[in-house]
């Protein structure tokens, strides 16, 4: 891992850093020193400094003193666009000017960058020197098309929020969940059946898992959901 660049703001350490060809960032608080770290995965379309990412790190670096750290998924971000990633984008602009529906191929794409983003995500908590956590993970939409696996996958990860996200892919993988789940559901979400969403939730094999639905469309999560899941990190990251 290579950091390329570091600034400094309200207490706040943002670094760059390029992991082979994975290219991420980690936020901390001003002066370091061992701390729980949150993963965020970003949604479809945007990357690792999206704006409502950035400023969802902040938050846990300020108000609960947490390191955070995003990567860019294939195809997103600083990461060029590969051939699988052009077909989606040509998919996607046919299915919209024929007015068919795009969950499904939204859903298929996200599988397949599941597969790539996974292992990836592992090689950063190994070379971030993550040895046993505590580890959380945010993810909604592509997130948790992303997060649901890896946190099926990784022991390091101990409580995950996720949510804007169907049964059908993640399935298998929810059922292998055993951490900690806080979800969000969208209940006119336009993209993810109302129907799949629940079994997703019901899917999870966790003992404590916590649905919060919400009126409104995908993109329409209520801002007050920040807070929420920053009491929720804080109750499961506390060391």
């Amino acid at each position: 891992m290579h950091f390329i660049a570091e600034t400094t703001s309200n207490g706040v350490s943002e670094r760059l850093f390029a992991l082979d060809d994975v290219h991420g960032v980690l936020w901390s608080p001003d002066g370091g020193g061992d701390r729980p770290l949150v993963l965020l995965g970003h949604g479809g379309g945007q990357h690792k400094r999206a704006e409502g990412l950035v400023a969802r790190a902040r938050r846990y670096v300020v108000d609960c003193g947490f390191a955070v750290a995003a990567i860019d998924a294939p195809g997103h971000g600083d990461r060029p666009k590969g051939e699988r990633d052009e077909r989606f984008a040509a998919g996607m602009k046919e299915r919209i000017a024929a007015g068919k529906p795009v969950g499904p191929h939204v859903a298929r794409y996200n599988e397949e960058l599941a597969e790539r983003v996974v292992p990836e995500w592992r090689a950063v908590l190994d070379a971030l020197g993550v040895a046993d956590g505590p580890v959380g993970y945010w993810g909604v939409s592509l997130g948790s098309a992303i997060g649901v696996p890896l946190v099926a996958a990784e022991p390091r990860i101990t409580a995950a929020v996720f949510g804007l996200a169907g049964h059908e892919p993640l399935a298998d993988a929810a059922a292998r969940v055993t951490v900690p789940v806080e979800f969000l559901l969208q209940w006119d979400d336009e993209l993810v059946p109302r129907a799949s969403a629940l079994a997703l939730f019901d899917a999870f094999a966790s003992r404590e898992k916590t649905l919060h639905a919400n009126p409104g469309r995908h993109a329409a999560v209520p801002a007050f959901e920040v807070e929420s899941s920053q009491r929720f990190f804080s109750r499961h990251l506390a060391v």
